[in-house]
Formats: C-alpha cells, structure tokens, sequence
C-alpha cells in the first residue's frame, strides 16, 4: 500500500504559488468584535473639529452597523486575526479627548500608533500610552501638546521609531513639550532606530545630551532640532555605529568638536545649520564617501575650506550659506558628479570658479552669491536641469555668450547682478521658456537690447537691467512680447527712446538717472495710478517728446 501524504492547505497554498509563480498578498482577518468596540468608544471619546478647512477623512467614516468590518476602516490595520495592529489618525482633527480614549489605551495589539498632526493644542500626552506596551511605532508629532513628556512612555520597550516632535514656536504657538531628564527617559529605548524630538525642550539635560544617546546602539535617525541643545558634540554619539542621519539645527548653544564624525560610516545626511559653531570644521567630513547632505549655513563664526574630493563621493547637497569658509574651489568639486544643490552664498570664497563645474549634470540649485569669485562664468550647458542661477554679488568678468543658454531650458531664476559682465545681452537668455525672473543689474553690459520675436509664452515677469551701458532705442518688442512683466527696471542706462504706444504694458517701467532718453511714450495703455515725481527727470533736460495720453492715470505732479 502506497504512503498518503497529508499537507495541509496552508502548507499547499505558498508551495503551489511559489511552483506556478502566483503573487501572493497576505489579507487581514475579519474584525473581532471586541476590537470594534473599543475603536468606537475611542471614536466617540475624541472631539472633532468642525471646521471646514479641515473636515475628518478616517474617523468620520467609521461606522457603528453590524456589517460593518473595522478592519476595512480607513486608518485600520489588522492582522489575520483580526486584532487591531495598526491606527493611522494623522491629520484627523482632534482637538480634545484624548486623555478619556479608554478604548484606544487597551488595544493591547497595537504595534503601530500615528496621531501626527492633530490639533490637541496645550494638552498634555496621556501616560496611558504606556499600557501600548507591543507598540514599536508611536508618531505624536506636530500635535500640539505641551508640558512634560510622561515617563511611562519610556516602558515601551519594543519601540523601533518615536517622534515627540514639537510645533516650531515661530509658527505663534507658545506651548512646549520637554524631557525633564533623557537619559531616564532613554535608558530602557534601546531598540530605537529612529528618534524624533524636534522643537522638544531639552535644556534641562546641560552638556549631558551625548551621553544619553548613547544608551540607543541601533540608532540610525537622530533630529533634535531646536531643543536647546548645549555644550560640544561629543564622543558618546561616536558609540552609534549605525547613525546614517544627524539633523541638529537650530540648536544655537551648540558648539565644535565634531571631528569623530568623519568616522561614522553610514553617515549620509548632516545638518548643523544655525548651531552657533565656531572654530575650524573638519574637512575629513566633507570627504565622508556616504555623507549625501551637508548643511551648515548660518553659522557666521564657522571657518573651513573645502577639501579635494573623492571620485566616489555621494554628495547631493552642499549648504555653506552664511558661514566663514573661504578659500577658493578645488577643480575637484567637478568629482561630485551627484550634486543637485549647492549653497554658498554671502561665504569668503575667492578666485575663480572651476571649469570642472562643467562635470555636475544633476545640478538643480547653484547659490554663489555674495562671495569674492573672479574670472569668467565657467560654462554649465551639461547642467540641463539647473532651475536656480544666482552667482551676484562677486567679481565675475566677460561676456555670456549666447551658447551658454541654449541647453539650459529649465532655468526659472538667473540672478548675475553686481558684476563686472560686459559685452551684449544675447537674445538667448529671453527664449528661455522657464524663466520667471532675469536680474543683471549693475554690471558693464553695453550696446542695443536685442530685438525679441517669438518670445510671446515666455513667463518672465521680473527684469531689471538697471546700472548698465545699455544705448539706442529700447526694443518694442520688449513689452508686445514679453507679455508677463510685473518689474521692469531699465534705469541708469543710456537709452535714446522709448516707444510704447499701445503696447499695454501692465507696468510703468522704471527709467530713473535715464540721462540720454528724449522719447518717452507710454500713452494707450492700462497705466493706472500716480505717476511717479522721477518721470520729470528723464533724461537730464534731454526728453524731448513725453507721452502719458490714454491711460488709467490719477495724478501726475507739475515739474519742480
């Protein structure tokens, strides 16, 4: 007699999808009624809002009927079961109730609980969380509690990601949430691998912040923005062998001592802008294979210079806005192949800028502004999707040549005044399609304004050609075609005239210290308003011809 063999449905059912390729997903069980009932009267414990602006999309769904399954509700999960493992209330208008939600304190399933953006302004977090002993995921953030943080929270053990954090105080909140004490309050956390506190007051822990973190070996996402923070970046966070994000922001009591972090491998995301530094940065940091974002921008009294930099660097943001750093850019900046953002604006950076520059295809944001940098702009026509150009406020010399801006069809802002750029403004730079905003002000362009045809879509709505050597009639074509001018500065130029009869510019443009202008007709428009006292001015004696006929104007002043 042959053997039978038994197998069970649930062995079959994996072996036969594996065997004929079915994909498989894994389906709740039916809710218990048990679960249920304690969903409603946690339901019926909170307080909603009734505000338009923000109607309930979860709570107001759920449904008391028989039929009704809760594991379907929106913001439910369960496991097959049918016990309720996870609750997704962000963004639910919440205003009260929370402390009473008996039901939502004995979902002893729970694993996972967001009540993120909720509008519990001054309210206190309810100790009872702490009977959620099974949660690894609790997300309170940006609900508006205050007070202190309950210790019981610190008795969730299985906790794998806790964010606590705060409202930003800017934002006309005067609550706060605090840590009276965070090392009692970590010591027993040590499966967190991400941790939260932004905005929560940390003050009471002094220069002893380190040191609490140290209790946390899995830790990978550290944010502590804006806690009051204190004393040094110290060696205890050198322990975490895993941390892969620092964000410390806006902790101004900080201060250096971070040279350790060079040594953290998984490092990938730095922010320390706004901390109060001081001191020399340490440039090994910069050079961190995995590190992909450095901010360190406002931090007045932060010194450095930038390293040479490996071929396989990950960088993708660099942010020195507002620092010390000085010296000048190493043609090895053109290694950082990944950079999509680059800030270093109001910095000490001298010489020119590396042609290597070329190199940064994924460039999206390049800010050089307010720096020492001389020579010529280096080409950028393989940076197609640069959309931020502002390098004003330097030393940059030459021309720009009309191929500089052919392949650059999604810049949105180019910024290059208070320079010393000569030559013509080549037609190029208005066929841009994407570009809201052109300043090229206070340098040494010269000659006529190119005629403009074609340009009719153009989105520009802000230029200023302002502090030139610009001469000779200003094209009508200016304003027939770029139909989107909300700010036209033509003043302290050398122009001859200035037709727009009919052209129904939306804007009187601005022709201040205009010395050589004897034509000036703007009549037939929409121009609506007082004119301006400077209209007088024009032309130093030289106007010849004015025209402010067929408009929408209130009042116009006699010349002194």
């Amino acid at each position: 007699m042959r053997p039978i063999l038994l197998l069970s449905w649930p062995f079959l059912i994996p072996f036969l999808a594996n065997y004929f390729g079915i994909h498989m997903v894994l389906v709740s069980g039916q809710c218990q009624s048990d679960q249920q009932s304690l969903l409603l009267q946690m339901k019926n414990s909170f307080i909603l809002s009734n505000h338009s602006v923000y109607p309930s999309t979860k709570l107001s769904q759920w449904s008391s009927h028989q039929s009704s399954d809760c594991c379907d509700w929106n913001g439910v999960r369960c496991d097959e079961a049918g016990h309720v493992i996870g609750l997704d209330l962000s963004r639910e208008p919440i205003i009260g109730g929370l402390e009473n939600a008996t039901g939502l304190f004995n979902l002893q399933y729970l694993q996972s609980l967001n009540l993120g953006f909720t509008f519990l302004d001054g309210f206190q977090i309810p100790s009872r969380l702490g009977n959620l002993t099974n949660l690894t995921y609790l997300n309170l953030s940006q609900g508006g509690f205050a007070g202190k943080i309950p210790i019981e929270i610190s008795s969730l053990t299985r906790l794998v990601t806790l964010d606590l954090s705060g409202r930003e105080r800017s934002r006309g909140f005067s609550g706060r949430i605090e840590i009276p004490n965070l090392s009692l309050f970590l010591q027993n956390l040590t499966e967190l691998r991400e941790l939260h506190l932004d905005q929560v007051d940390l003050s009471a822990s002094g220069t002893e912040w380190c040191k609490a973190l140290s209790f946390l070996p899995n830790l990978q996402v550290l944010s502590l923005s804006g806690c009051d923070l204190s004393g040094p970046i110290n060696h205890y966070l050198a322990k975490l062998r895993s941390l892969s994000v620092i964000r410390l922001h806006y902790n101004y009591g900080l201060s250096s001592g971070a040279e350790f972090l060079a040594n953290l491998t998984n490092l990938k995301a730095l922010d320390l802008s706004e901390c109060g530094l001081q001191g020399k940065f340490p440039e090994k940091i910069l050079q961190v294979p995995t590190l992909e974002t450095l901010d360190l921008s406002i931090n007045q009294l932060l010194q450095g210079s930038l390293p040479n930099f490996p071929k396989n660097s990950s960088l993708r943001n660099l942010i020195l806005s507002g620092t010390g750093f000085s010296g000048t850019l190493p043609d090895s900046i053109g290694n950082l192949e990944n950079l999509t953002r680059v800030e270093v604006r109001r910095c000490n950076f001298t010489g020119p800028i590396p042609p290597s520059m070329a190199n940064l295809t994924q460039l999206f944001h390049m800010d050089f502004s307010s720096n020492h940098f001389s020579g010529r702009i280096p080409s950028l026509h393989k940076s197609r999707n640069l959309n931020y150009l502002d390098i004003s406020f330097n030393n940059l010399s030459g021309g720009i040549s009309s191929t500089f801006w052919e392949q650059l069809v999604n810049l949105n802002l180019v910024l290059l005044s208070h320079n010393l750029l000569n030559g013509s403004i080549p037609r190029s730079l208005f066929l841009l399609p994407n570009l809201e905003m052109l300043r090229l002000s206070n340098n040494q362009f010269e000659n006529q304004l190119p005629e403009l045809s074609n340009v009719s879509s153009s989105v520009l709505f802000d230029l200023d050609l302002s502090g030139n050597r610009l001469e000779g009639p200003v094209p009508i074509s200016l304003f027939f075609e770029l139909r989107n001018l909300d700010t036209l500065d033509l003043s302290s130029n050398k122009f001859s005239r200035l037709r727009l009869a009919s052209s129904k510019p939306r804007v009187i443009p601005i022709l201040k210290n205009q010395s050589q202008l004897s034509v000036l007709d703007i009549s037939n428009n929409q121009i609506s308003g007082e004119i301006p006292n400077w209209i007088w001015e024009v032309g130093s004696g030289n106007l010849r011809y004015l025209n402010l006929s067929h408009n929408l104007i209130v009042s116009l002043q006699e010349p002194c």
